[in-house]
């Protein structure tokens, strides 16, 4: 079985459906998948901060129990814990959603598995997810692979916390997450969560590039993030494509590896909206 982690509020459909999608339709084997979702309310801070729907959990699990029976999607609603740990932080106001930080309640989550693979909802799976999923951890707490403009600009073991497998034993033994929560408590970070990962990591170990390419799509390619990225032509700017915007990913990275899983997509979500 693979355990797999996203973190959201009901925005995430398209983001959640599409990276599930390519992993159950790039995985020759048909695995099972126990796929956990972090959701909570935070509508103090803004009123689309809700928590994910139960609609919206059963539907995607229906669709992971298409490819196999024994699959599960699992909602887990953490308001209680963010605001009892990180509620009113200095970086709940970061460059991106606080929806990033509830991944570092992890370990107080009860029932948790010891290998988890946390995804951001921008990724599309190019090849079998278990060339990820089964990589040693060799003593380290998790395993990611470089930030694409990171391992230029700040440090060439800079870590993109957007893919991150967790051996939640040695989290558990070394209070990473606990300490990541001290350092978004007491300090506002450039890169809020991911910024207190890398802070207070003990061991990490780093993947090749290809677990995490934020920039192209090789052949080798595992998992193409669909992060934000800089564009030269046809004047320097940047540009947050997503996975789930089909057109631009034709026209723009003219990529067609993917047409399978979002010609599904496409079919799911007519059929999603349709019975609202």
């Amino acid at each position: 079985m693979v355990n797999l982690l996203y973190c959201g509020n009901e925005k995430v459909f398209d983001g959640i459906l599409t990276s599930l999608l390519s992993a159950v339709k790039r995985d020759p084997s048909r695995d099972s998948f126990h796929v956990y979702v972090f959701t909570m309310d935070l509508t103090r801070l803004n009123p689309a901060y809700t928590c994910i729907s139960d609609r919206l959990i059963s539907f995607l699990d229906g669709v992971m129990k298409s490819y196999n029976p024994e699959s599960k999607v699992e909602k887990i609603d953490v308001t209680e814990l963010y605001e009892s740990t990180m509620g009113h932080s200095p970086n709940e106001g970061a460059y991106c959603s606080p929806y990033t930080l509830i991944r570092l309640l992890a370990d107080l989550v009860p029932n948790m598995p010891d290998r988890l693979l946390y995804l951001d909802t921008d990724i599309m799976f190019n090849r079998d997810i278990h060339l990820l999923y089964e990589q040693p951890f060799n003593g380290a707490e998790f395993a990611a692979a470089n930030d694409h403009y990171g391992k230029y600009l700040i440090n060439p073991r800079y870590i993109n916390a957007g893919v991150l497998l967790f051996d939640m034993v040695k989290c558990r033994e070394t209070g990473l997450f606990a300490k990541s929560r001290d350092w978004i408590n007491k300090k506002k970070l450039v890169f809020a969560d991911q910024s207190a990962l890398q802070r207070a990591c003990t061991k990490k170990r780093l993947l090749s590039q290809k677990f995490n390419d934020q920039k192209f799509l090789h052949k080798s390619t595992v998992v193409r993030h669909f992060s934000k990225r800089l564009f030269w032509l046809p004047y320097p700017h940047t540009d947050n494509i997503k996975q789930y915007h089909v057109e631009k990913v034709h026209k723009v990275f003219r990529y067609h590896q993917f047409d399978d899983i979002l010609d599904e997509y496409l079919v799911l979500k007519a059929k999603y909206e349709g019975e609202a």
